[in-house]
């Protein structure tokens, strides 16, 4: 009986070394992909009778910046959480647009909290020599958006305005810091 024991225990201390390898702390690619294609998806084109309440606003590229090599410092992998956690604000509310494909808009808003709670871990490696220059931009940018959804009172335009400026920080994100992403079998 006590072999028994000693053997079941030795084995389940083994499968608990072998499955508790640590996850890196990093943002998944194909979430942030994906994250991008259903916001994409779930509206279509910018419609023309939103033309009137598209405006520009400046987007922090330099928050987002690498600094040497392709690498993201971890400031600025920080940013693109923030990123995230500002996005998941935004969408929040209980005004969201009607229009839009609401079960990629729930899977969207899935994701970005996924995203969120997985990466948690990384705002205890900030490096915060350069962090306050890249929050101060994403700060001014999402409180833009964030004011232009509440003073066209969340109309379907305003969301499309908002869905526009998100595709492109998502797309920037992509482009530029993509090796900064995790990414399981990439092609």
């Amino acid at each position: 009986m006590a072999i028994q024991m000693i053997i079941w225990m030795s084995a389940f201390l083994c499968l608990v070394q072998v499955f508790s390898v640590p996850m890196p702390c990093q943002l998944q690619g194909q979430l942030v992909r994906s994250t991008h294609n259903l916001l994409r998806d779930m509206g279509g084109h910018f419609p023309m009778e939103c033309l009137q309440d598209n405006v520009f606003m400046e987007f922090p590229a330099t928050a987002f910046a690498t600094s040497g090599g392709p690498q993201l410092s971890s400031s600025g992998a920080k940013a693109i959480y923030e990123t995230l956690k500002n996005i998941d604000t935004l969408f929040g509310t209980d005004e969201l647009p009607t229009m839009w494909d609401q079960q990629k808009l729930e899977y969207f808003q899935n994701i970005v909290y996924r995203q969120i709670e997985e990466s948690k871990c990384m705002m205890s490696s900030v490096d915060t020599s350069d962090y306050p220059i890249r929050a101060q931009g994403l700060k001014t940018y999402f409180g833009n958006i964030a004011a232009v959804l509440k003073e066209k009172k969340f109309s379907y335009c305003a969301w499309e305005v908002v869905r526009k400026e998100l595709l492109y920080t998502l797309e920037f994100i992509l482009k530029h810091n993509s090796d900064s992403l995790l990414w399981s079998n990439r092609t």
